[in-house]
């Protein structure tokens, strides 16, 4: 019909079109847009466009499809980009509400972590048992070959110089400090962050947009409690024993590079290291380690409650939660360095 028509409006070029309607008795949502093409075909000639005869059950027809909205052409209008004032301002509001929800957040888990303490039978001990399992056994291997590797590697690098002045055996009391007081616990916690804390905040960002934790709420638990406080008691008890493997496989990693590349013998190159390392060197990387461990569960357990939106949302939070638990690592370790510069 409209093959037909189109050429012959376009070639006529009429001053009005009067559609009859008297011998309709029904039209179907095609017939309607057979009707909108018409009239949109006459506004483009300036002509006029009109329905008569049309029966009641036509009308009714044509009002359930919103005949006259329909027949109105919309202009889509060009999405404006905010300038930079808008912009700074929206990640300005957002970053304060952020810090207002990260400060409540903080304070609830305080008190659930307190709550646990005098209450030690309300900890969940199946999921921290299984939390253990996941950040801890299963990150073993990784932590282990990569501090190997990088015992290895300081080792090597720092042969070169040392061996200039013959100090060859001094390479076991670099490598073990270096990987026990700084190199150690920050490699672990980033490994934690990358392996442990990204699967915290998905988790927790799942069941967000699954409106699981609003059920949570409703039913009495307390989402904190139930769901962030087994993950951070596991992550600071498993992430220091990580530590302590870590440096163990580093001093290896040492010990492989001094025994084949600089002639020690093997007992030399323990006993260099003990004589090297004291316990306060030990717990220092410890503490570290719990520290760390602290804050990736935590600010990964935040990204995870933060969570809006679809899957989109869940990927965010995830990044989110790896980049913002490296930075509070690097930066925790910097104090602690200043602290221990002036306490020393």
């Amino acid at each position: 019909m409209l093959r037909d028509l189109g050429p012959l409006l376009h070639s006529k070029t009429p001053i009005s079109l009067t559609v009859d309607l008297s011998e309709v008795t029904y039209v179907d949502d095609f017939g309607v847009l057979v009707l909108i093409e018409l009239r949109h075909m006459m506004t483009a000639q300036r002509g006029a466009f009109s329905l008569i005869h049309a029966t009641d059950k036509v009308r009714e027809i044509l009002s359930l499809l919103h005949f006259d909205d329909l027949t109105d052409r919309v202009h889509l209008a060009k999405k404006q980009i905010p300038n930079i004032f808008v912009r700074l301002g929206d990640a300005t509001l957002r970053h304060i509400h952020d810090f207002q929800y990260l400060t409540s957040f903080t304070g609830s888990v305080f008190l659930a972590l307190l709550y646990v303490c005098r209450h030690p039978r309300s900890l969940r001990s199946e999921d921290t048992v299984l939390a253990m399992l996941k950040t801890g056994v299963d990150a073993l291997p990784i932590v282990g070959l990569i501090s190997f590797l990088l015992g290895l590697i300081i080792a090597f690098m720092s042969s070169v110089q040392l061996r200039q002045f013959g100090a060859d055996i001094y390479v076991a009391s670099l490598v073990s400090l270096a990987m026990t007081r700084e190199l150690g616990p920050i490699m672990t916690a980033i490994i934690v962050a990358g392996r442990s804390g990204s699967a915290f905040a998905a988790e927790i960002g799942t069941m967000r947009i699954s409106e699981e934790i609003d059920a949570l709420f409703t039913m009495g638990f307390d989402p904190t409690r139930f769901l962030a406080i087994p993950k951070i008691v596991a992550s600071i008890v498993v992430v220091p024993l990580l530590t302590l493997f870590s440096d163990a496989f580093a001093i290896l990693g040492g010990m492989v590079v001094g025994v084949l590349m600089l002639d020690l013998t093997a007992s030399a190159y323990i006993a260099q290291t003990a004589v090297t390392l004291t316990p306060f060197d030990v717990f220092l990387g410890v503490l570290k380690s719990a520290v760390f461990a602290f804050l990736i569960s935590w600010i990964s357990c935040f990204r995870g409650f933060r969570v809006r939106g679809g899957a989109a949302g869940v990927g965010t939070a995830t990044t989110s939660a790896v980049v913002s638990s490296i930075f509070l690592i690097i930066l925790t370790d910097a104090l602690f360095s200043v602290i221990l510069r002036y306490w020393g």
